[in-house]
């Protein structure tokens, strides 16, 4: 049976389920910017079509009519984020741990293609330790590597490069349409993995789609087996 050479994770919301400690974070930090502005889950569902925090911010401020400093809100979110971290439990999402075990029992290597802040990635992996750390990836990418973050597929080419591998080598893991978008530009087959504010996207360019990660599911990427998972 023909394994990946490469297990790329592509994104920490594909090790940890983390959107709504997120969205928790910018509620904080309006609050201390002094705006009344509070996301709830179904309007943070909508805003998450727009990438990267600082743009999200700014883009909702001026459907309203607002100037905002989105960047120096965004700093603040950042920062309670970080906080949440340190302070609430987090677990690796349903069937990640065994799909490593599995990938490091069979030589396969293991990336985490992010283009997040590399402290978001530092903080979520002290997190997730002992269960989840930086020394069982191969290769870690973040933002400060790239010129362009994801939809841009720039991250994945990078760890292509950095891996020695072609595209079809590898196995891509996203958790949002975007993000996917981005590996299934660099011609890697890719494993939706739907996270919980996500479940709306449209994963139609998804290899295989599964709300559990199981070597199987891995496997069906392989070979090329759509595999369509009803969502409970």
């Amino acid at each position: 049976m023909t394994l990946p050479a490469a297990i790329l994770f592509g994104s920490i919301g594909t090790l940890a389920e983390t959107s709504e400690m997120q969205r928790e974070a910018f509620n904080r930090a309006f609050a201390l910017a002094g705006l009344s502005w509070r996301w709830n889950r179904s309007l943070y569902q909508a805003l998450l079509k727009t990438t990267g925090g600082a743009n999200r911010i700014e883009a909702f401020a001026l459907s309203r009519g607002q100037v905002v400093d989105a960047r120096s809100i965004h700093v603040a979110k950042t920062a309670i984020y970080h906080q949440l971290l340190a302070e609430k439990p987090l677990d690796l999402r349903a069937g990640v741990a065994e799909t490593i075990l599995w990938a490091r029992d069979n030589g396969i290597r293991l990336g985490l293609v992010s283009t997040t802040g590399r402290g978001n990635i530092e903080r979520l992996l002290v997190a997730l330790a002992p269960a989840c750390t930086r020394d069982m990836f191969d290769i870690v990418t973040d933002g400060s590597q790239v010129n362009a973050p994801k939809p841009d597929p720039e991250a994945y080419h990078l760890a292509l490069d950095k891996l020695r591998l072609d595209p079809g080598d590898a196995v891509a893991i996203e958790d949002s349409a975007a993000s996917l978008s981005a590996s299934v530009d660099a011609g890697i087959a890719t494993v939706a993995f739907p996270g919980e504010n996500v479940y709306g996207d449209d994963f139609a360019l998804a290899t295989a789609i599964t709300p559990v990660l199981s070597p199987d599911v891995i496997l069906d990427a392989v070979y090329g087996q759509a595999r369509q998972t009803a969502f409970g």
